[in-house]
């Protein structure tokens, strides 16, 4: 088989965060085509158990530990040379030199980098023509520009420099990569608009949902004790915009909602819930569980999910996952983007606090929401299963390098 390098900035698995998501199923992917060599970072030392599924399946594997703290204080250092923080963040000269050797020693005459902050590894020379493909996933120059608009003081001015200098950074790997994908059109057309230079290499390799996992006839347990109606958020709750949005939610569209159904809870499912999240625990019928073993029976049994996101980039699997379990699904613009469905017959957006708040009541009052569940779930079969999503990967990879 030929070899491959796979480069991602996080361990692919277990595929429980949004991005592990998309990189566990194109890895697993490319893994069925190619002898994969693997190079990641671990900066959750309980992922170490999972190593062993990720050598399984490729040739070889270097793995990263990385501590945050440490990898702040080491993106500092970029500071003063006008380079993105990020780029910093995820340095490690060893994985540097794997990179190099693999490229030198091994034939591997392909690269495919997972994120922007990973393609500092993936243009060493090698003696051989290979073709790189770099997953931007996101415009993260301009998730940084949204930080930036959002805070004050010094941590807006660093988050200003960050989006700034990732998207020169972004340009230049763009234009000397062979092809940069994005999960949805919108992200790929707004890339195309900052990066004009590079439109014609740019496409869109869209999310997907692993429909037999995410399975509205698989029956779970209630996890609920109550039997009122139970409004659910799912996320890593140690995630920025995550945070933003069940803080807005909690504080501004819940308040409303339980006026007029006091028995409404609202229930925050996600690992690492930050100081302030854990302190939403304490209002009425408000519930924060920290990590859970499996987020399902939160969603099959509630009686809608809320995506309240304020700062969002490319297509949430959280909503993908909630509309293939069959549940109504109310989000914010930010939220839906990149989805192709309808709103209003597949899912429900609302861009304000008092808007949402009368859609959830609607919701919640409504004895036929199940109806646009259903149709949730048969847009997510018809357009994004992962065989569906990915079925342009292999062509993608293999049209010849230009270098």
């Amino acid at each position: 088989m030929d070899e491959l390098l796979f480069l991602a900035h996080r361990i692919p698995y277990p595929p429980n965060k949004g991005d592990k998501i998309r990189s566990w199923n194109i890895l697993k992917a490319l893994a069925d085509q190619y002898s994969v060599h693997l190079g990641c970072f671990i900066d959750d030392p309980e992922d170490n158990r999972h190593r062993a599924t990720l050598e399984g399946i490729c040739r070889s594997c270097r793995f990263v530990p990385l501590s945050p703290g440490m990898a702040k204080l080491r993106s500092l250092t970029r500071l003063g040379r006008g380079s993105p923080l990020t780029l910093g963040y995820f340095y490690d000269s060893g994985l540097a030199r794997w990179c190099r050797d693999l490229l030198n020693e091994r034939p591997v005459d392909r690269v495919f980098a997972f994120s922007s902050s990973m393609a500092q590894y993936a243009f060493y020379e090698a003696p051989r023509p290979v073709r790189r493909i770099v997953d931007f996933v996101d415009v993260d120059s301009d998730k940084w520009r949204q930080y930036g608009e959002a805070r004050n003081g010094l941590a807006g001015l660093v988050y200003r420099r960050e989006s700034r200098t990732l998207l020169s950074f972004e340009r230049r790997v763009a234009e000397a990569a062979d092809a940069g994908l994005f999960v949805s059109e919108a992200e790929a057309d707004l890339f195309r608009r900052l990066a004009p230079e590079s439109a014609h290499k740019i496409m869109a390799l869209e999310n997907g949902v692993d429909l037999s996992y995410f399975d509205p006839e698989l029956r779970f347990d209630n996890p609920f004790a109550n039997a009122g109606p139970c409004l659910v958020f799912t996320g890593a709750m140690d995630y920025w915009a995550n945070v933003d949005a069940v803080l807005w939610f909690a504080r501004t569209v819940f308040p409303a909602i339980r006026a007029r159904r006091p028995d409404a809870e609202f229930w925050i499912i996600g690992a690492k819930p930050t100081a302030d999240v854990t302190r939403l625990g304490r209002a009425e019928g408000v519930t924060v569980t920290g990590q859970v073993d499996d987020v399902r029976p939160y969603i099959a049994h509630a009686t809608a999910v809320v995506a309240p996101l304020r700062l969002a980039r490319g297509v949430q699997n959280k909503v993908l996952e909630a509309m293939a379990l069959a549940k109504p699904v109310i989000g914010t613009p930010e939220a839906v983007e990149g989805i192709d469905a309808q709103p209003g017959r597949e899912f429900y957006c609302e861009s304000d606090a008092g808007r949402f708040a009368e859609r959830a009541i609607a919701v919640i009052a409504d004895a036929s929401r199940d109806e646009i569940g259903v149709r949730a779930r048969k847009c997510v079969e018809a357009r994004y299963g992962w065989r569906a999503t990915l079925s342009s990967l292999k062509t993608i990879l293999e049209v010849p390098a230009i270098n």
